[in-house]
């Protein structure tokens, strides 16, 4: 097939260009490099069946393609709150420039949604009929509700223009390729650790989350997206669930070193829990990760060693 990716040279894109690639499938990796990485696909230039295209998906695109994943926009605070208005614009209008374009082509389309449109959730874990606890006025909006439109036009061209959209709900996810500076917790740590400095950590430490490698998203992405008759939204991320001080303590033992570590206020509309419930996951796509938080953890950290 020939596969579309909006955000392909990201953390998360490029990986899924690899994943596609290896399946034997042509990849246009369109990127505006706001958090991309030209790094992040080097390797991938010289294969015939990969083309990048520098390109902002605010802005209208065309292409003949079977598929299309719909992976733009920032997705670490740092990021979207820098520019927030631009943060809606690519969420709000990249969903519309992609499923425009499914339309067109008779492409199936994926978004690549969030798990932030639980907000600071009430049930727990999540699971995907929860509706969600957000402010939409809040820093975070700007991310949370963005992504929360999208969802709301995906589901209106499926209904409406009887688009064939897929969606995806994603739990914190890590692995190699992660920005140094992308301001996530994983990275934050991992980074302050190699350098020797305290690690940061906000309100007292024991609010949760649930990590996911890598490899085991683009996983569930391939799987989703290939699966008939199921449209999502589908919770993809790791059920483990873990406090920040025992992420900081797993990270501590195998880096090494004196860091210690140091507290400051929980910011604004920060969830003070997170974990999916993947029942759908297994049973429609029959997926579930397979890397624990110490061999991701371990991988993670070497790829951090090469950059440090």
């Amino acid at each position: 097939m020939r596969i579309l990716i909006t955000g392909g040279a990201g953390f998360l894109g490029s990986h899924l260009c690899e994943r596609l690639l290896g399946e034997g499938h042509e990849v246009i990796c369109l990127d505006n490099f706001y958090t991309g990485r030209k790094g992040n696909i080097a390797h991938l230039l010289s294969n015939p069946y990969f083309e990048l295209v520098r390109h902002d998906v605010t802005d209208p695109f065309k292409f003949e393609v079977d598929q299309i994943y719909n992976l733009a926009c920032p997705a670490s605070p740092p990021h979207y709150q820098h520019n927030p208005i631009k943060t809606t614009k690519t969420s709000v209008m990249g969903a519309i420039h992609c499923l425009g374009l499914a339309k067109r082509v008779g492409a199936r389309v994926f978004q690549a949604s969030t798990s932030e449109v639980y907000g600071d959730p009430e049930v727990h874990p999540q699971t995907e009929s929860y509706k969600g606890s957000v402010n939409p006025i809040g820093i975070r909006a700007c991310y949370d509700e963005g992504k929360r439109c999208a969802e709301t036009l995906f589901f209106d061209y499926h209904r409406q223009n009887r688009v064939d959209i897929r969606i995806a709900r994603i739990f914190n996810t890590y692995g190699p390729r992660m920005l140094p500076d992308d301001g996530r917790v994983v990275s934050n740590f991992i980074m302050q650790a190699l350098r020797g400095e305290d690690l940061t950590i906000y309100g007292d430490g024991t609010q949760t989350r649930s990590f996911c490698y890598v490899d085991d998203l683009v996983d569930g992405f391939v799987r989703l997206m290939n699966t008939l008759d199921i449209t999502g939204p589908v919770n993809l991320g790791n059920p483990g669930e873990f406090t920040m001080l025992e992420l900081a303590e797993k990270i501590l033992a195998k880096i090494g070193g004196s860091s210690g570590l140091t507290f400051h206020p929980l910011p604004g509309d920060d969830p003070l829990q997170r974990q999916p419930d993947i029942t759908l996951a297994r049973r429609e796509l029959d997926w579930e990760p397979s890397v624990d938080l110490e061999e991701g953890l371990t991988r993670t950290i070497e790829y951090f060693r090469t950059l440090a």
